[in-house]
């Protein structure tokens, strides 16, 4: 009788905690103490070399202009786009976990979706984030003289958060890849060669599309990973659109149409035929996407292609530096 009362009394001491979502497919999970790995896991550091290659890039073209290397500008723009990459990451972790869309998810869990953290504490981190990419930013501004360049700063953050947040967010309509090889791409790059060199040498716009496709090539990844699940909830990102096959001819373009820019930069500037030793990870990460059985082989790929854009991006500097 004792034994059966000191049972009862540990039960309910124990607080599940009920997962975002439909109430009726909601799991009640055992909560666990939130630890520093959990919120770097949520920050998605893999995803980290997209925000630093349009900088790495822009900074080489910016050089073919003006040869001195303007490193406070350079690194303050690095941690613009790695800030609001951040900020990204943890506004989709909580709307995209307030919705419902991470309950069955295959990658990594996300805070929100499990439970384990109050999803208004996920999005104040984010906001915090996207907060600190603007003081920086403002920083560029004032330094430059740009003034313009801050409507520039606020549209990318407002288009940041309405990648799944609001109530029609566009990454659930397709259009995640537009936006990402737009902002990720043309405005990461071309920005950080502006406010260093005040040119746009045909450099930038080269290098602009060939990270803005690499950024495009790790959404691709993501979202075949998580294609059953999107289906699911409804979530109709363009790989759900097109289907399994369509997206692995889409991503293998992707990642093989960067190397034929650096093939026609190289004709100018041979050094970037360098750029070519990044494929060690890329022909490996379009293997993956082919030959996958499991969705969580998916992350492996995922994580192949932000590192090919990273020593893309390096070969691309040094060939512009060089």
């Amino acid at each position: 009788m004792a034994a059966s009362s000191k049972r009862k009394t540990s039960a309910s001491r124990r607080k599940p905690v009920r997962t975002s979502g439909n109430p009726a497919r909601r799991p009640i999970v055992e909560a666990a103490p939130i630890t520093a790995r959990d919120w770097i896991g949520a920050a998605r550091l893999r995803t980290l070399p997209l925000a630093v290659a349009p900088v790495v890039i822009g900074t080489g073209a910016a050089q073919l202009v003006d040869r001195e290397l303007h490193w406070v500008i350079a690194l303050a723009c690095l941690a613009v786009a790695v800030l609001i990459q951040i900020g990204v990451n943890f506004t989709n972790d909580y709307s995209d976990g307030i919705r419902g869309t991470d309950d069955h998810r295959v990658g990594p869990a996300r805070l929100t979706a499990s439970g384990r953290v109050r999803p208004r504490t996920v999005l104040i981190v984010g906001l915090a984030f996207f907060a600190l990419a603007a003081l920086v930013g403002l920083g560029i501004v004032i330094r430059t003289g740009q003034w313009w360049m801050l409507a520039v700063g606020a549209v990318c953050i407002v288009a940041a958060w309405f990648y799944t947040g609001g109530k029609r967010p566009y990454g659930y309509f397709g259009l995640g890849e537009v936006f990402v090889f737009v902002f990720f791409g043309l405005v990461a790059t071309l920005g950080t060669t502006w406010v260093q060199a005040f040119q746009l040498p045909q450099e930038a716009w080269l290098g602009a599309v060939a990270a803005g496709l690499f950024a495009c090539a790790v959404l691709l990844a993501n979202n075949l990973r998580d294609i059953d699940q999107d289906r699911e909830v409804g979530k109709r990102t363009l790989t759900v659109l097109i289907g399994r096959r369509a997206t692995k001819i889409v991503y293998t373009v992707f990642i093989v149409v960067p190397f034929l820019i650096a093939a026609f930069i190289a004709l100018l500037y041979p050094i970037a035929w360098l750029s070519l030793l990044a494929l060690l990870a890329g022909l490996p990460a379009i293997i993956i996407v082919w030959t996958y059985r499991q969705s969580r082989e998916l992350v492996v790929a995922l994580a192949l292609t932000s590192l090919t854009a990273l020593l893309y991006a390096g070969a691309l500097y040094w060939a512009f530096v060089g």
